[in-house]
Parts: C-alpha cells; sequence; structure tokens
C-alpha cells in the first residue's frame, strides 16, 4: 500500500503522536506491528514497516561496502533505529533522542513518502516546502529521467 499524504499532528508531552487511521492502516500490514524509527533525510525522522524498513537495509547490503558514505550511513543509521509499536489508541511514542536529533516540537508534520512515513518539526517542513515547490517541474523532470 502506498503511503501517501500530509497531516499536521501534535506531540505531547510524552512524545506520542496520534497516527491518522488511514496511515495506521498503511502501516498495520504487518501482523506484530512492529515498526521501526530511524533519522530520515533533510532533518526528518522515517518510520518504516518491517517489511520497508528490510528492503531499506537489503539496498545498503548492496552498496560498495568499501564505500566511506556506504559505511557512515550504515552505521548512523541503525545505531539510532528503533523498533516502535502503535499503542491501542493508535499513537506512537518516538523515542527521546530521535525526537531531538529532529528537533520535534509540539506541531509536527506527517509526510507519506511512498513506503514509509516522513516525520517533520512543522517549521522545518514548511521551509523545506517553501524552497522546494518552486522548482517542482525541475525537481520533476531530473527524477523521473534520471537513472534508473
Amino acid at each position: 500500500m502506498l503511503i501517501t499524504g500530509t497531516f499536521a499532528r501534535s506531540l505531547d508531552e510524552k512524545l506520542r503522536i496520534a497516527i491518522p487511521k488511514r496511515l495506521r492502516a498503511a502501516l498495520a500490514a504487518q501482523e506484530d506491528g512492529v515498526l521501526y524509527i530511524a533519522p530520515g533525510t533533510d532533518g526528518s525522522l522515517g518510520l518504516y514497516t518491517e517489511e520497508s524498513f528490510e528492503r531499506l537495509a537489503e539496498r545498503l547490503a548492496q552498496a560498495s561496502p568499501a564505500g566511506q558514505d556506504v559505511r557512515a550511513f550504515t552505521r548512523l543509521l541503525y545505531a539510532r533505529a528503533q523498533p516502535v509499536e502503535l499503542d491501542r489508541q493508535g499513537r506512537l511514542r518516538i523515542p527521546a533522542e530521535l525526537a531531538q536529533w529532529a528537533r520535534l516540537t509540539k506541531e509536527i508534520v506527517l509526510v507519506g513518502a511512498r513506503d514509509h512515513l516522513e516525520i517533520w518539526n512543522t517549521p522545518q517542513w514548511e521551509e523545506y516546502l517553501s524552497k522546494k515547490e518552486a522548482r517542482y517541474d525541475e525537481i520533476a523532470e531530473a527524477a523521473l529521467n534520471g537513472p534508473h
């Protein structure tokens, strides 16, 4: 199932966020409900199903371990990645060190990113949008015509 959409949310004092029902359905494709939260790109956090996290791991395993960036990214990703679960109310608790890493405040945004969910600090997401949306056509052309 594709994970799409943008959802404004509030982070409570226990670092929990309520995941919208539609996203819970996409993320709950796993029987055991285990999700992984890890540092994302551009200051976001990535929330993955076990299956999507394993696909990311497979892509990393195919990259050359001799590459310094591959080794560094692998270490940084796995050192911070943590399993998390949705509670009965459909909330997810973000580990404190990851909330701090992503500079999350009370107001956050959940962004669908095909096979995972991104969690952004709202002002940072808005800044990212303002910089990138004006170049949408240029970015789309580069992404769609780039190496396949």
